[in-house]
């Protein structure tokens, strides 16, 4: 028998604040959590912005060793886990810990430490290397460390898409839980890759923007957009089965009811044309949760503010709902707040969809100025709005044709 999935805790650390409580205040103010990079002197580069956490010392959360053990995308998942965990009222002396499973992926894992011991090698020789690289750099390891820190004992993984692994992390660990694989899941995602050689890349390869106001830098559906910011920080939710959480009266912020997951097969880096592969995913997630287009009231966008992204993905809700309906619902993208998380991006809108249906807001797309006759939706400009959302979709797409969406329902 299939089962029912929802979302008992949330745990964000992210460039609006450092929980979630701080970070929902900044996207219902509208707040822009993009400054000038600090983490690098960026007086070279062509790009000079992005998205930082703010505020953050890991000996808040870690003693002094652990801290240095530890790259610093596990530790931000690690801190989301903590939250997200708390937040949802579990007790580990209570819990069957061999059916509490751990998901978080990251788009790139541990660069901070590969370009710090890679310099090591290449200035001071080999024998310079951390011992710790390996378990540093390696991706699987924010699952693996979170689920040490939680003792969770159940099945534990890494979903690595590039900017949909959050989603996918979530999707996937909704399907354990409807199954009957899992009773509980700590599914998110991870970033910390505001570093010389991550900049450098996305720069060379035309994906980032090179405006250096940044109000109108990450600028989702705008005419004006010229690419994403980057951004760090780390979204985790706890998902759980319906009954389970019933039982010891959990609090519920939202039902998970569908996931769709695609392939473009098209490009590694273009989304296929006419975002046919996005609109399919919503498609299966609308099907798998038997809801009709016209009872979709919110989609949070990927909206990257890359020309490419923006204006297929408008097509693809297009397709998705038919256009009378696509024209009706609410689309907004939370990047001029946040920046582009990479590979926590779909984790940290998973949590804004979450609060949105729980307090019936809708985040608006900020500093949207120009209008684009190829992004011709209701994007929410400017101002968030306060409205009843019984269904919210979730996109993420990512590099290499990954597509993935979620369809959250308000809790009965």
């Amino acid at each position: 028998m299939e089962r029912r999935v929802v979302i008992t805790g949330l745990g964000a650390i992210t460039p609006l604040g450092n929980n979630v409580e701080e970070f929902w205040k900044g996207i219902k103010e509208g707040k822009c959590g993009i400054d000038q990079i600090t983490k690098f002197d960026a007086s070279d580069f062509k790009v000079k912005l992005a998205a930082e956490v703010k505020g953050y010392n890991p000996e808040d959360y870690f003693d002094r060793r652990e801290a240095k053990r530890l790259d610093l995308f596990s530790q931000y998942a690690m801190v989301a886990s903590r939250e997200a965990w708390k937040d949802s009222g579990l007790d580990k002396e209570i819990e069957n810990m061999e059916k509490v499973g751990v998901v978080v992926g990251s788009g790139i894992g541990g660069i901070q430490t590969i370009e710090t011991e890679n310099r090591k090698c290449n200035e001071k020789g080999p024998d310079r290397v951390s011992p710790m690289y390996i378990p540093m750099g390696i991706l699987n390891m924010a699952t693996g460390n979170v689920a040490i820190d939680i003792g969770a004992k159940g099945e534990s993984m890494a979903m690595v898409t590039a900017c949909a692994s959050g989603t996918h992390c979530i999707g996937e660990s909704f399907r354990m839980i409807k199954h009957g694989y899992q009773d509980v899941v700590l599914a998110g995602g991870t970033e910390a890759g505001i570093t010389p050689l991550s900049i450098a890349g996305f720069t060379n390869i035309k994906a980032l923007t090179k405006a250096e106001d940044k109000n109108r830098a990450s600028i989702p559906f705008d005419k004006e957009r010229s690419g994403f910011v980057m951004a760090e920080g780390a979204g985790v939710v706890v998902l759980e089965e319906y009954e389970h959480a019933k039982a010891r009266g959990a609090k519920i912020y939202a039902e998970i009811v569908g996931y769709g997951a695609t392939s473009d097969a098209y490009h590694i880096t273009s989304p296929a044309p006419g975002g046919e592969g996005g609109a399919r995913a919503m498609k299966l997630a609308m099907e798998e949760a038997n809801v009709k287009p016209e009872e979709i009231t919110y989609i949070n966008a990927h909206g990257t503010s890359t020309h490419l992204n923006d204006s297929c993905e408008t097509q693809a809700i297009k397709t998705a709902l038919g256009e009378e309906n696509a024209r009706k619902v609410m689309v907004s993208s939370t990047k001029g707040h946040t920046g582009h998380l990479l590979g926590a991006a779909g984790a940290v809108e998973a949590i804004i969809c979450s609060k949105a249906i729980e307090e019936g807001f809708v985040p608006a797309t900020i500093n949207y100025k120009v209008p684009d006759e190829e992004c011709d939706l209701d994007v929410v400009p400017n101002e968030g709005r306060k409205a009843e959302i019984k269904y919210a979709i979730s996109n993420s797409l990512g590099f290499g044709g990954h597509n993935s969406s979620l369809l959250f329902k308000m809790s009965d």
